[in-house]
Order: C-alpha cells, then structure tokens, then sequence
C-alpha cells in the first residue's frame, strides 16, 4: 500500500459547466441548473453562483433569491451531459485504462506507472491528465491523489475549482485529524449524531478510539470499517462498476417511420441485437421497455414486466412488439429501442406464451404521465429548449412567453452567438438535438448512442 497511488477525478461544477461550454453566452455568468417549478431543486450550480451561497441540493427558490436578477436558471439536459461525461472518461481511459466511476462527473483511478513514484511525479502526471481533459473536452477538472479512496476523495474536494492536491504519506494522518467527522466516506447524519453526542467532533478524534469503541458506537460490521479509514488504512481496489441493471439496443433511421407495421418489422433486429447482449451477459430479464424517439424529438417509453426472468428471445421481442404505439396516433417515429431490464440470474423459460401484459406509459423522465400529457408538454416552448432555424442553425430559447421567443444561435465551437426574436408560431425553428449543441462531429458515432439511449 506504501506503494500506491489513487486518483480521483471530480469534474468541477458539471451541469453548469456543461451549459457554459454548449452555450458560450453563458461564460462567467451565475448558473442555476434544476427544475423550475415551485418545489423544483438545483442540480448543478456554477461556481459564479456559488459564491451568492447557491449550491446543489437547495432549493431552487432559495437558490435564485440569493443569486439575485443575474442568475441564469435552466433545465437539466441529461442526454447532453451523459455524451459530456462518456467523453470525459474514454479521454481519462487513454492514459489510466481502469476507472471506477461513482457519477457522470466523479471517478477513482489508480495508473500503474505511478507505484513507487514521488509527490512531484504524482503532481505532473496530474498536472497533464487535466490538461488533456481539457484540450479534449473544454471541461474542467480537479483531481485528489493519495494512497486510497479516501485520501484521493477528500484531496480533489480541497483541489477544486480547478486544481490538483497531492497528499503525501507523511500528512495524511494530520490531515485527517482535523477533518469533521462527517467527511469521513460513510458517515451519515445519524452516524454524525451518534458521534456528536459522545463529543467526537473530528476524524482525529474518532480514530483514537479503540476497535472495541468504535463497534460499540457504530455497530459490530460498520465500526471498525470506518475507524479503519479515520486512521488513513484504506486498502480497497480500485476496480469497473459491476454489472449492468440494463441492456439495450437502439437505432435511427434515415427516414421516420410512419406505421405501425414499419415499427414491427423494425423492433425485430433491435430487439435480437439487444438479445445478443442478454445471452453474452448471462442473465435473464423480467422487464422489456421500448422507447420511441418522435420526429419532434420527444420520447415515448412503455414497459412490460413478466412473473418470471427469461433469455427467451420470441417471448421478449414479442412483448416489445405489444409495446408499440402507432405512428398514426402518435407521430412519426425516427428511433426506436429496446431494452430488458430486471435482470436476474434466475432464468426460466416462457411458460405463458398468451400471458395478458399490462403495458405502462412512462416517460423519460420514469414519471407517469399520459400521452396527451406529454404531447401537450412537447408542444410548448420553454426557456433552455434546443431549438435550429435554417439560417442561423443551432440555437437555445433564452425567453419564451407572450406569443414571441428569443432564441440564441451557438454551439460549443461557435462562440457567443447572435439573438433573434421570433413569433412562436414561426415554422422555421424546429425542435433540435440537444447533444448537437456539443458540436463534435467526430465523434457522431458516440453522440448518436448516447442521445438514443434510454
């Protein structure tokens, strides 16, 4: 263990970074990324509006009365930030080949060139790994490095914004020391009363606790795992995530399909693609969603769960058949995808080949919602939307209400762009691809499975 070095990666401020690099207009400005209703919560928030004290978690109300008048508030883009982070890491990858990855934006590495190696060593090995996160992507990142986990967690919060904190062996345990005791990985708000109450305020003062103590306060398993790592022993391997809770298939096609029967037909091979998958996995699925990409660029997810795990092929194409929405009824279709979820080791053949499945609407967001629910909301404009006119190309609705939206023309590539005020009722803008607003075309390959998936 003297020996090691783990890295961890935490891209600085993602969503909003993200938002900023897509949307160059918004450099330097306050960023709020998160739902916009009345109980909606930040989820990303720049480190312009965290010095106003908004931060993740808060409550968005609280978020933009603090940021005050300047404060730009957006909805999230997941599919954009997946593309970002899928990026991000395959960068990383290049130069440390395994990465256990906790979130789109945070990841532990641990580089085998680096065994043995001194603090300066660790330091430009760092030094040039973020350099070339950032040549790549145009994104920030900070990164910790010590001799585990949790050493490497701690150091890359202390590194940020933007920075890079090499804990050498020697201050590891002074560093500790003086942490809260709720720094420590694992210890919640219950944990952190149980403490409290007994006046360990302090990593320091948790770790000289005897193993004895520490079970007594924290449980038999629990307590002398985490008094372990308040004492900087922290052997855990740095290994890829585990298996899959889904797997999936998807396609687009060059020319949207309008029938049902082209769904049907279309369904087959996604479905027997995904199916390849299943059987090179091993486990068989209890659920089968298919998702349904409109013209528009909305999405359609419906799913069907069996009594019983299977590898079936005809049984689990078959339900993804009865899945299917006609294109009559609810638009045209340009992608479609299937996917087998619930997956368990148990795997039983089909013994109900006429079983009466109840298909459910959900859409992306795994929310209920009906159809007309989601064709209502698909229809109206709102702030954040992406949006391309034949003209000026891409663009992002900065303002929309009063029978007028004022749309921003840019790209990651482009610069701050021009504004332009139209009716929104003009036919030439159109819904766009948010992952478009990346702009890097060569990668289209990546871009198009990741804003298919589900």
């Amino acid at each position: 263990m003297a020996a090691r070095w783990v890295l961890h990666l935490d891209m600085d401020a993602f969503f909003a970074s993200v938002e900023q690099l897509t949307r160059p207009t918004l450099r330097g400005r306050p960023v709020l990324v998160g739902g916009l209703g009345g109980r909606g919560v930040v989820a990303g928030a720049s480190y312009e509006s965290r010095v106003y004290g908004a931060r993740s978690a808060m409550p968005m109300h609280q978020a933009r009365r603090l940021v005050g008048a300047t404060a730009v508030v957006l909805p999230p883009r997941g599919v954009v930030y997946g593309v970002a982070s899928r990026r991000v890491l395959d960068t990383v990858r290049e130069t440390v080949p395994v990465l256990e990855q906790l979130s789109y934006d945070e990841a532990f590495g641990e580089p085998a060139e680096l065994a043995g190696a001194g603090e300066r060593d660790v330091q430009a090995f760092c030094e040039a790994l973020r350099a070339k996160i950032r040549d790549v992507t145009g994104l920030v990142a900070s990164v910790g490095a010590g001799s585990g986990k949790q050493i490497a967690k701690i150091a890359s919060g202390l590194a940020k914004p933007d920075g890079i904190r090499v804990v050498a062996r020697d201050e590891e345990t002074r560093l500790l020391a003086g942490l809260p005791v709720r720094r420590l990985w694992g210890i919640g708000p219950v944990a952190e009363e149980k403490l409290h109450r007994l006046g360990i305020e302090t990593i320091g003062a948790f770790a000289a606790l005897s193993d004895a103590e520490a079970a007594n306060i924290l449980g038999g398993t629990v307590g002398p795992a985490l008094h372990r790592l308040a004492r900087g022993i922290d052997d855990r391997p740095v290994a890829e995530n585990g298996p899959a809770k889904q797997i999936s298939a998807e396609s687009t096609f060059p020319q949207d399909l309008t029938t049902l029967d082209q769904l049907r037909e279309a369904v087959g091979p996604i479905g027997e693609h995904a199916h390849a998958r299943l059987e090179k996995d091993g486990r068989g699925a209890r659920t089968v969603t298919v998702k349904l990409r409109k013209a528009d660029m909305s999405i359609l997810t419906r799913s069907a769960t069996l009594p019983y795990a299977t590898t079936d092929a005809a049984t689990l194409i078959a339900m993804a058949r009865r899945l299917l929405l006609d294109p009559v009824e609810v638009g045209p279709i340009r992608l479609v995808g299937v996917g087998f979820s619930g997956l368990s080791e148990v795997r039983q053949e089909s013994l109900f080949p006429d079983l009466e499945l109840i298909a459910e609407d959900v859409p992306a967001t795994g929310l209920p919602q009906t159809l007309t629910e989601a064709t209502e909301r698909a229809s109206a404009w709102r702030i954040g939307d992406d949006v391309s006119h034949p003209d000026y190309g891409h663009g992002w609705i900065q303002g929309a209400g009063h029978g007028v939206m004022t749309v921003r023309f840019e790209t990651r590539s482009t610069g701050p762009g021009p504004v332009r005020t139209f009716p929104d009722s003009t036919p030439e803008i159109e819904r766009a691809n948010p992952v478009d607003s990346l702009d890097w075309p060569e990668h289209v390959s990546e871009l198009n499975r990741y804003q298919s998936s589900p």
